[in-house]
């Protein structure tokens, strides 16, 4: 038995804080996940689904023209093929950067540049995209299957599948999806 002056004291049990070398070690690894889950969605982001570009040079002038910074979507050419028309990025050997250009012939079409217009498979190619400019006769040429024939829209400067043939659909890196700098160019590209 306990005698009548004996007294209970209650403590409430607490955890002491962490010495100050703990705490300073468990920022420092957050802060070291967080990088690395950063760095590897960067990474998936970047090689799978879309990166930043800018444009060089002038042979997609008057609609894309040096200096301007577009985002180039990679998904849709892994799901589907190229359609006359898109604008796509380009890997070409011998050049040290890649060339964005206009896919203006599909697999198994014949191209040909006459009396200043584009003619696939003897029909007009209506290329509303582009003001009025001189081109040079090219072809016929017939691209073959597993390529696309590509063109840049200042043609009079453009080192595109006249030059270099027809390109692999391998060689696509990506399709020029939207414009994001200069500000008063922001949107989709067409």
């Amino acid at each position: 038995m306990l005698s009548a002056d004996t007294q209970y004291h209650s403590y409430d049990i607490v955890d002491s804080p962490p010495a100050f070398g703990k705490r300073v070690f468990r920022f420092i690894r957050s802060i070291l996940e967080i990088s690395l889950q950063t760095a590897i969605l960067t990474f998936v982001i970047i090689y799978f689904v879309a990166q930043a570009t800018v444009v060089h040079g002038q042979s997609m002038e008057p609609n894309l023209y040096t200096g301007q910074r577009l985002i180039v979507e990679k998904i849709s050419y892994r799901l589907d093929t190229p359609s006359r028309g898109d604008i796509v990025v380009v890997d070409i050997d011998g050049f040290d950067v890649p060339l964005i250009k206009r896919v203006i012939g599909l697999p198994g079409e014949t191209v040909e540049v006459r009396q200043n217009v584009v003619y696939i498979n003897g029909e007009l190619l209506s290329e509303e995209y582009l003001p009025v400019l001189r081109q040079r006769n090219y072809g016929p040429y017939l691209v073959p299957e597993g390529e696309i024939f590509v063109m840049g829209d200042n043609r009079n400067v453009s080192n595109d599948s006249r030059y270099f043939g027809a390109v692999s659909v391998d060689h696509i890196l990506g399709k020029a999806w939207a414009s994001y700098w200069p500000i008063e160019d922001i949107g989709l590209v067409e």
